[in-house]
């Protein structure tokens, strides 16, 4: 637990301010979602390889974007896209009310799976995306979007799948010069923040 709470102090000192989030992050135990051959570095502020070409993203690109996604609020319904490992659904799981995850690499999400049952996790749903990774628009509308792959630019079924004063965190872009964006859904349509610069797996796929 102390390498734990020294990750949550340095995630503080890195700009995170959402206490939810971070005790969240705390709660969790990020070892879990790892090989157990790297399960020391779980802990270090470092995307690590899950497999299949795919990571476990950067703890504190995990805290932004779901501090951002949030902004204070507990949102009703929340969409993932790229379960992974799981961990980011985990936190997601804790903060919102009912969380649907899409993967497209079936052992993965399997294993993700397996751990969200072993954590008692009840309030997340999972789909296999059979070469659809633009979301789960049976289920929508979402007041929060997380994407953790970076589409080269943002697909159109993701902004109908938002819900009206809801919001979107997702990455986009080339492979070396990707941005994290804030798409928000007003009354009067749709808002596009650029956040930072940012370095994910591309998302592949499509309807």
């Amino acid at each position: 637990m102390r390498t734990r709470a020294r990750l949550i102090s340095s995630l503080r000192d890195m700009g995170i301010t959402d206490e939810k989030v971070l005790a969240a992050m705390m709660d969790t135990p990020r070892h879990l979602f790892v090989d157990e051959g790297i399960a020391s570095h779980a802990y270090d502020n470092g995307s690590l390889p899950i497999g299949y070409g795919q990571t476990i993203s950067q703890p504190y690109i995990v805290a932004l974007m779901t501090q951002i996604m949030l902004d204070g609020r507990k949102p009703a319904k929340v969409l993932e896209i790229g379960t992974g490992s799981g961990y980011q659904t985990t936190i997601l799981s804790k903060l919102a009310g009912t969380v649907y995850s899409v993967e497209r690499i079936e052992p993965l999400l399997k294993q993700a799976k397996r751990l969200h049952y072993k954590l008692r996790l009840r309030n997340i749903f999972h789909k296999l995306a059979k070469g659809n990774t633009f979301g789960w628009p049976d289920t929508g509308p979402f007041d929060g979007i997380l994407v953790t792959a970076a589409p080269q630019t943002i697909p159109e079924e993701l902004y109908s799948q938002l819900a009206p004063g809801g919001r979107m965190v997702i990455p986009s872009g080339e492979d070396n010069a990707q941005e994290l964006y804030l798409i928000e859904r007003t009354n009067s349509g749709f808002t596009k923040t650029s956040l930072e610069a940012v370095r994910f797996v591309p998302l592949i796929g499509g309807s």
